[in-house]
């Protein structure tokens, strides 16, 4: 069976690389931007970085911004509508997951309106013609929404997160500029750091990694676990490390899938509205320690890109508990809670568990899993 790899038509990297969105939009013949971002990037005025590179190309735009961090199946139904309103013909998508991911499901419908109930764009649908074009901007180093072809929207009526995986959806160009990033409070850099370093190591252990995913896995691993202590602190270097480090770790993931840890983060941030890098940074260790067995010796060169010095002298047992340590370690330098007392009620558990298993990431895993573990990895962080 042959792999397929979908990446970006075009990608920018670097300090200013937002300033080469109005070539693209002149060059491609683009006439109005949809712009796609959350009210807090627009009110602390990081939206209008984009917003005026736009007007100074003379590119035409509207603003939505009805978006909330876990976006619902009603953010993307009311885009939709105020696409069609706008007579847009591309898509700027700024911000972090929750803005590329309503972007793409209203890029998605708007070019396959029998999907118009979004429920029904759950898993692979079955759609027929590409999204409207999109230009994605990150404004965080951790989903790499701008360079997969997946988004999650939440269905408020179920409490559940609905993983929509299409290649159609990908952005035609990202625009990754580290600039973009330096207000991220200490916090978020955090959490979607950790995102992008879960991103990195369950696509580097899923069932469906093969050589091509493992390069890009094992240089973000590299990355990421150099610069992530740096980015909190908001230094310059650290910044521009993470931007490139989660993107390359997107670049991977997307084509090969996740596994456990996100098939258990997805329902908590149904349910209790959990950033979703927390709760990928909770679970990891653990969906380490569950799927170590079977990893063979890829924690060894986790281990390894994530700076263990002597991994070669190491046994198998070693190797495996110093990788898990290592992403212990980060999560905890950078602020991270390491368990799921304060979030998780013992009385939701039967539910999380079945929700993970029913998850679209959860077949990606490496060990076979049941209903029955999941809920004792949800116990064990109690």
């Amino acid at each position: 069976m042959a792999n397929r790899f979908v990446l970006n038509e075009i990608s920018y990297h670097g300090a200013g690389a937002i300033e080469e969105i109005g070539a693209e939009s002149t060059g491609r013949g683009y006439k109005k931007a949809f712009v796609c971002s959350d009210p807090d990037l627009v009110k602390f005025g990081v939206t209008k970085k984009v917003l005026d590179v736009l007007e100074k190309a003379g590119i035409a735009y509207d603003l939505y911004s009805n978006i909330k961090p876990n976006p619902t199946v009603e953010n993307v139904k009311t885009g939709v509508a105020a696409f069609k309103q706008s007579k847009a013909d591309y898509i700027v998508a700024i911000g972090g997951g929750s803005s590329m991911d309503t972007a793409k499901a209203i890029g998605i419908i708007i070019a396959n309106p029998e999907f118009e109930d979004v429920v029904s764009l759950e898993g692979v649908a079955p759609t027929k013609n590409k999204s409207v074009p999109i230009f994605a901007v990150p404004t965080t180093a951790g989903t790499a929404a701008e360079v997969t072809i997946n988004y999650v929207i939440t269905d408020a009526r179920k409490n559940r997160k609905m993983v929509c995986v299409d290649p159609k959806d990908i952005p035609v160009v990202a625009f990754v500029d580290p600039d973009m990033m330096s207000t991220m409070p200490k916090g978020l850099t955090a959490a979607t750091g950790m995102d992008a370093l879960t991103h990195a190591i369950e696509g580097y252990i899923t069932a469906g990694a093969w050589e091509l995913s493992d390069m890009f896995h094992l240089k973000a691993i590299e990355i990421i676990s150099r610069s992530l202590r740096a980015a909190v602190e908001n230094k310059p270097e650290g910044r521009a490390d993470m931007a490139l480090g989660e993107y390359v770790a997107g670049m991977g993931f997307s084509n090969v899938g996740l596994g456990i840890v996100h098939s258990m983060a997805h329902p908590l941030g149904a349910l209790y509205d959990t950033p979703h890098g927390v709760a990928n940074a909770i679970l990891l260790p653990t969906g380490m320690e569950y799927n170590a067995s079977v990893s063979g010796e890829k924690y060894r060169e986790i281990a390894r890109a994530m700076g263990v010095e002597g991994v070669d002298d190491m046994s198998q047992e070693e190797y495996r508990q110093a990788a898990i340590d290592a992403v212990k370690k980060l999560s905890q330098d950078v602020g991270i809670p390491a368990d799921l007392k304060d979030i998780v009620k013992k009385e939701d558990i039967s539910f999380l568990a079945q929700s993970a298993y029913d998850d679209a990431c959860r077949p990606g895993n490496p060990r076979e899993t049941s209903v029955e573990e999941i809920t004792k990895l949800y116990e064990s962080l109690l």
